[in-house]
């Protein structure tokens, strides 16, 4: 019993004792600091119950030399009716900086419309007077190598550095409490004397971007200023948030493709920070998914899951004990995607943070009416939110600054000790090569897609991960493969093969696992699987991304350790140009399915090319249809090829090859005003490849009489809704007109594209011209749920969709080939190559406008009851009767053939050169998956993934893919490419 009374008491003493040190003294605000009384009243006004609140947030503190919020508002942050613009939200960051030592302003960036990105550091005046030092200690750390991975040395930095809690808000720009909370936040944190953020100000540097999508913020104000000039008045939702893309622009951190992206891994990884912790509202009341649920990323380093639950479990365990209800963790957010942007810091050794608030989209306080999934209880969630609830932008605030700063209180507590984790990350990600592999993966020089190469490895560069080149050529031992067919006498597993080797030449490069940042380049470059059995039935979102996969190219991940004591040197920036190859004034151009093929075309507008029709040979080198050729050539053209990557042959002399001249096409990309997100990275992909075009609405194509007369190729990408009716018809016409354009009160909207009235779709006019552009000549490309819409419409006679059964596939990586249908549109692929899939979706071909209906066929065809075996013919013994013809036989990419009877005066029957053509088809099932997850593979093996269906003159290619996402399928890019530059040839 004394024993057990001694446990007790030393248990009891671990804890605090609420009467000695309860939660509200801890937070208590510093009785001598005189209290902004009126600031006080304001936020009990604007708070709709008192619950609703936290004693972190009901006071602000005064002072004589720092403007509150209001000051630069005119009222207080979270206040209703009101969004303060972007200059505004960052004058006042400037003015903190202006008045109080404890605050300095840093501009990171700008976005692609030109609109600047800052970052405001807080801290007591002598961390930021030392700010340099502690950047360069924590490089240390965050970079083992330089102090020989010494834990004493790495010891005596951790005492004497702080960390970095870098904050970001406003990525969804219809999100849109989050900066003036973080302005009242950095108020707080720069005036206030409690002795809780004393301590956060002096043993951390908290990092903060009030507003990371800063384009889309400003048109969200002027979208909500319309809204508050229009009270009464329906108003449209935001369409465009950046200039390229929505919500998506938090799918980006594996590309980088967004500035945004770019200036936030500059700036954690300048900074060298710790922690990036995102901030987002649209899950009732607060939703900590720091804690996630599976399945958690593989190639993340233990450690940072341990620090997930940590602070996740923590935060909810005092927000609940301060008396917020609704405040939960865990849910059903996988944390397998790196695409997010607070992910920067899982694969950068930090420590990835995301809070979910509840905003209005705007600042009107509105009842809320929550969905049953939202307000019932759950394990993880004990204490739920209201299912009714009168809610203000002032209660958001409330709850995502008292969880901020109990988050920051908590961190900056134990401090030392996620430095320290900071520094075991680092350290085990230069170890991991040797400890757990791989060594590292290997882009071979010799990869004929030389474009796409130095694409993927300005990714990797955007990342801050290392590349170097081989000096040598390299030999490496390749891991053993099992070979499932071959069982061993035990019949207990497969038999190994024997050890293979590859040698690399001289020149390939190495992205070494030895470094810093090993994680990313490994998450970026290994291939992932979902298991169809994971318990986890509903992935967040796109389940494969392997990037050599994406991008075409041979990338080998390599566990021979002696890759590592190769000699090689690292890459510098910016990788220098192509050089020619030989010497003449031609200049021959193979074309290995690479879209920078059209990008050379329209920089180098006024020199005459042409396109090779058919193979041909030049010395010993076979050159493939679709190779450009250039008879006149000079150094400016050699100039913009090699900047592009490509490589270009010099020669005195050609044979005679067929050839076509390659003219210049006129594009547009095609646009509905129901969503423009995912065609967003259609526009973005024809930019970066510098294919100039006109950008034109559904509204637009109703009005245009002869679209034929315009151009020569539309570019309908996908839009997201599947709704053929939707996308004709348009938003009901009930009520008002919601015009998107540029005025005095919206100034910023109808920059990219406007209209009066968002609501009429493309209406039968709009179909009907739509057809008269294909039947004159044209090409319209089509994609997903477009590709749907032209098939309803009658666009893509012959073509439907394919049955899914029961393939389950969420955003996956699968193999597609060429069929025997030779295209233009499939030159340079000669082998089964990687496309992503949404959702599985496959189409099927006839030779009839509405299908084959109930066609037997030779598969499908099951005989009846009768003599012989399951295979035999079974004959009447009847004088005369002889054997049946063959049942047609057709592979699932193929039209079932008609037989004479059945095309004998058959009106549905389409003439043999109108007929659809599957240009490629999915692969095998044995062979289909590359990366991600897929459940019955069969259900899409062998279906058609792409169709050119015909319309009179002209062509409609049908993707069941999506050849242009988030700038990650570069592999698949020169499909749509091809098309533009062949456009009169398909």
């Amino acid at each position: 019993m004394p024993r057990m009374l001694i446990a007790l008491a030393a248990l009891l003493s671990a804890f605090p004792s609420f009467a000695a040190s309860p939660l509200e003294t801890h937070f208590a605000a510093d009785p001598n600091q005189k209290m902004d009384a009126w600031y006080g009243e304001q936020i009990a006004k604007y708070t709709t119950d008192p619950a609703f609140n936290t004693q972190l947030t009901r006071y602000l503190p005064a002072s004589d030399t720092v403007p509150t919020p209001a000051k630069a508002m005119g009222d207080v942050s979270g206040a209703p009716n009101m969004l303060p613009r972007l200059k505004t939200i960052h004058d006042y960051f400037r003015s903190l900086a202006a008045s109080s030592p404890r605050v300095k302003v840093f501009s990171i960036g700008t976005s692609e419309e030109g609109r600047e990105m800052i970052a405001a550091a807080i801290a007591d005046e002598a961390l930021l007077a030392d700010l340099e030092n502690n950047r360069q200690r924590l490089a240390q750390l965050a970079d083992p190598r330089l102090i020989g991975l010494d834990d004493s040395r790495a010891q005596e930095l951790i005492t004497q550095s702080v960390p970095v809690y870098y904050i970001t808000g406003a990525i969804h720009s219809t999100e849109t409490g989050n900066p003036s909370s973080l302005m009242e936040l950095a108020y707080r944190l720069t005036v206030d004397e409690a002795p809780y953020i004393r301590a956060i100000r002096s043993k951390m540097i908290t990092l903060i971007t009030p507003v990371v999508e800063t384009d889309g913020w400003e048109r969200m104000v002027d979208l909500y200023d319309w809204h508050r000039a229009h009270p009464d008045a329906q108003y449209p939702r935001l369409l465009y948030w950046g200039h390229y893309v929505a919500h998506d622009n938090n799918r980006d951190a594996m590309l980088a493709s967004l500035a945004l992206t770019r200036n936030v891994i500059d700036t954690y990884t300048g900074w060298h920070a710790q922690v990036l912790h995102d901030m987002h509202e649209s899950v009732p009341f607060l939703y900590d998914n720091t804690v996630g649920a599976g399945p958690y990323n593989s190639w993340i380093d233990p450690l940072l899951v341990g620090e997930w639950q940590q602070l996740g479990w923590n935060n909810v365990d005092t927000l609940t004990r301060l008396g917020l209800p609704g405040v939960f963790t865990h849910g059903e957010f996988d944390t397998w995607s790196p695409g997010y942007l607070m992910f920067i810091a899982a694969t950068h050794n930090g420590i990835s943070r995301l809070y979910e608030t509840f905003g209005n989209a705007g600042a009107d306080t509105v009842e809320r009416i929550l969905e049953p999934e939202e307000y019932e209880r759950t394990w993880y969630r004990p204490n739920p939110p209201r299912a009714k609830v009168l809610w203000s932008q002032r209660n958001n605030n409330n709850y995502s600054q008292s969880a901020m700063l109990t988050a920051l209180d908590y961190f900056a507590g134990n401090s030392q000790a996620f430095l320290r984790n900071f520094w075991l990350k680092s350290k085990r990600s230069v170890t991991k090569a040797a400890d757990s592999g791989p060594a590292g993966y290997v882009l071979t020089t010799d990869d004929p897609r030389t474009s796409a190469q130095r694409k993927l490895l300005e990714v990797l560069h955007r990342q801050k991960a290392e590349v170097h080149r081989l000096d040598a050529a390299l030999t490496v031992q390749l891991p053993k493969a099992a070979q499932a067919d071959e069982a061993d006498a035990d019949g207990k597993g497969g038999k190994d093969k024997a050890p293979t080797t590859r040698t690399f030449p001289a020149g390939s490069y190495v992205v070494r696992m030895d470094q810093p940042y090993s994680r990313i380049a490994d998450v970026l470059l290994d291939r992932q699987y979902w298991s169809p059995e994971d318990p986890q039935k509903h992935p967040y979102d796109d389940t494969g991304w392997s990037l050599g996969d994406q991008f075409g190219l041979d990338v080998v991940r390599v566990t021979d350790v002696a890759l590592l004591k190769a000699p090689m040197q690292a890459v510098t920036w910016p990788l220098p140009a192509v050089n020619v190859e030989g010497s003449g004034a031609l200049r021959v151009i193979s074309n290995p399915a690479a879209a920078e093929l059209a990008s050379l075309r329209f920089a180098a507008k006024d020199t005459a090319m042409e396109i090779a029709t058919e193979p041909f040979e030049v010395g010993t080198r076979t050159f493939a249809a679709g190779t450009l050729i250039v008879r006149r050539a000079n150094a400016g053209f050699d100039a913009v090829s090699g900047r592009l990557g490509l490589a270009s042959m010099a020669v005195d002399s050609l044979p005679d090859v067929a050839t076509r001249k390659l003219g210049l096409p006129r594009v547009a990309i095609l646009h509905s005003w129901i969503s423009t997100q995912t065609e967003g990275w259609w526009r973005m992909a024809l930019d970066e490849l510098g294919i100039p075009f006109d950008y034109i609405s559904t509204q637009d194509v109703a009005r245009m009489g002869d679209l034929r007369k315009r151009f020569d190729v539309i570019l309908f990408g996908p839009i997201g809704y599947g709704d053929t009716r939707l996308l004709v018809d348009g938003l009901p016409m009930y009520g008002n007109a919601m015009p998107w354009k540029t005025t005095a009160l919206t100034p910023n909207l109808g920059r990219i594209d406007s209209t009066d009235d968002i609501r009429p779709g493309l209406g039968g006019n709009g179909v009907d011209n739509l057809k008269r552009f294909v039947r004159d000549g044209g090409v319209l490309i089509t994609s997903e749920d477009t590709a749907k819409f032209a098939i309803d419409v009658g666009l893509a006679p012959g073509v439907s969709i394919a049955s899914k059964g029961d393939l389950r596939v969420v955003g996956t990586l699968v193999r597609a080939q060429n069929t025997e249908s030779a295209s233009p549109v499939t030159w340079g692929y000669t082998e089964p190559f990687t496309v992503y899939t949404a959702d599985g979706m496959a189409f099927k071909v006839s030779n009839q406008t509405r299908g084959d209906g109930n066609i037997p066929t030779a598969h499908e065809h099951k005989r009846p009851t009768g003599r012989g075996g399951a295979d035999d013919t079974d004959l009447p013994e009847v004088a005369g009767y002889g054997v049946p013809p063959e049942l047609p036989s057709a592979k699932p990419w193929q039209a079932v053939p008609l037989n004479v009877e059945q095309e004998r005066n058959n009106v549905l029957l389409i003439p043999a050169d109108q007929r659809p053509r599957a240009l490629l088809r999915f692969a095998d099932a044995d062979e289909l998956l590359v990366s991600g997850l897929i459940d019955n593979a069969g259900a899409l093996a062998q279906k058609a993934a792409l169709v050119d269906a015909r319309l009179g003159k002209g062509h409609v290619l049908l993707f069941a893919i999506n050849p242009m996402w988030r700038a990650a399928t570069r592999g698949s890019y020169p499909l749509v490419t091809n098309a533009i530059l062949n456009f009169d040839a398909l």
